[in-house]
């Protein structure tokens, strides 16, 4: 039997394991030990709206599309030319000429968004960290390296690939080189749950932290490998949006209109840290990581559950661990990727999860302006969402002009809105029946950081 506790704003009686009052909201329960709780101190971000957080943020609440037609190769006859590619990225800017060559494109985004967070954070680097861990998503890896290597096959024969084609195009390679950028020895890992992935790596470094094995997580996802492969693959199965001629308007998450997502590229990174670290290095704290849920559909190979069953679980198991009421979750980042199953599966489950409460919450599709960043999705869109806690300022779903009847919750269309957001939630869904969810909070204490 737990003890209870009293919140001190509402006077109601909580159980002790509580972290939010069951009646008002508010984090002024006793929950977690202080290095059991985990707090966001830095960010970074590469996206098709910028290479920073600032350029990100501002280009979503004014509702900028970063899709254009694509240009980093010939897109020929496929009935999909567009893409959100970030065209303006030198790794040179962020790293050296020799470590960038070593690197596919995936790695560099990742080693660049890295150094950002770390940068924010102020967190010392320099000197190996076995307290300092690396978690990412990354779906894919290097397929555009893959797209080179077949081309040097045909034109010039195998004995001519790259000596480092083998060692750049592996998934979990990003992981390695955040970590020996920074010096990062502790705990190594890589998810590859799909569009899941992102959000996956993030939940997954909070556990990490909270069982003792790292004071410090580097945490995202990366993905850059939009290249002929990569086109050809999902033209072939007609998931890509082929609006072609108004590129800025193909991504149309909850759309009726909506015709499949658009691709794109580039990483979301997190500096987690265990509050007890956090404080006593005096850093300045964005927001909280309070749970993390994820399961599968266990129902088709591409097609999301119709009854969002699976979505709805990991959603449901992410609110259990944050011990969180669904009625006081404030906003919800969708998956939101504007496909005609994914959208109406995605709000089902919202509907399964918050009950009536469902339409009272703002929900927004970052895609709609980034377009699919694969596995880096979800940690771009965490990002997004914890601008959101400090900000007060939920970001717009553009392009969403006719509602689909089916598609009836608040998806902030075409222009931001405010709203009080203490709690948040981040959706992810991806191929296989990969789902996860993470809820974040707003920060109250010593060290909170607040942005206008």
């Amino acid at each position: 039997m737990h003890d209870m506790r009293i919140c001190v704003d509402c006077g109601m009686e909580n159980p002790e394991i509580a972290r939010f009052c069951m009646r008002c909201g508010n984090g002024l329960v006793a929950g977690r030990p202080a290095e059991q709780r985990v707090v966001i101190t830095g960010m970074g971000a590469v996206t098709s709206l910028g290479l920073s957080v600032d350029n990100f943020w501002e280009g979503l609440l004014a509702g900028r599309s970063g899709i254009d037609r694509i240009t980093n190769f010939d897109p020929g006859d496929y009935p999909t030319q567009i893409a959100g590619l970030v065209n303006d990225f030198d790794p040179r800017d962020f790293m050296g000429r020799k470590a960038a060559r070593r690197m596919a494109r995936f790695s560099q985004v990742a080693v660049a968004a890295a150094r950002m967070a770390i940068e924010d954070a102020d967190l010392a680097t320099g000197e190996r960290r076995e307290d300092a861990g690396v978690l990412l998503g990354c779906a894919i890896g290097g397929f555009d390296e893959t797209d080179a290597a077949v081309r040097t096959l045909i034109e010039k024969g195998g004995m001519r690939l790259s000596p480092f084609y083998i060692v750049m195009i592996p998934p979990n390679m990003a992981s390695f080189h955040v970590a020996k950028t920074f010096g990062f020895a502790g705990y190594n890992n890589t998810c590859t749950t799909a569009c899941a992935a992102g959000t996956q790596a993030i939940g997954e470094a909070a556990e990490i932290i909270r069982r003792g094995d790292a004071s410090v997580m580097i945490a995202g996802g990366t993905e850059a490998s939009f290249g002929e492969i990569a086109l050809a693959a999902f033209s072939v199965g007609r998931a890509y949006s082929t609006r072609n001629d108004e590129p800025e308007k193909a991504s149309r998450p909850f759309d009726k209109d909506r015709d499949g997502f658009v691709g794109g590229e580039g990483s979301g990174i997190l500096v987690l840290e265990n509050l007890t670290h956090a404080l006593e290095r005096g850093a300045r704290i964005y927001g909280e990581v309070l749970g993390y849920g994820a399961s599968n559909d266990a129902y088709h190979l591409i097609a999301p559950d119709p009854e969002g069953k699976g979505a709805a679980l990991a959603m449901r198991t992410a609110l259990r661990n944050a011990g969180v009421d669904p009625k006081h979750v404030d906003y919800i980042n969708a998956h939101g990727t504007g496909t005609p199953l994914g959208d109406v599966a995605e709000t089902v489950a919202i509907k399964k999860t918050l009950k009536k409460h469902a339409y009272e919450v703002p929900v927004s599709s970052t895609k709609s302006m980034i377009g699919h960043l694969w596995g880096a999705a979800g940690a771009a869109e965490a990002v997004a969402t914890v601008k959101t806690l400090q900000t007060g300022v939920v970001h717009p779903t553009i392009n969403l002009e006719t509602p689909d009847p089916e598609c009836d919750l608040d998806y902030v269309p075409r222009e931001l809105c405010e709203a009080p957001v203490k709690i948040a939630m981040s959706n992810s869904f991806g191929l296989g029946g990969q789902n996860a969810s993470i809820v974040l909070s707003r920060y109250q204490g010593d060290g909170a950081e607040s942005s206008g």
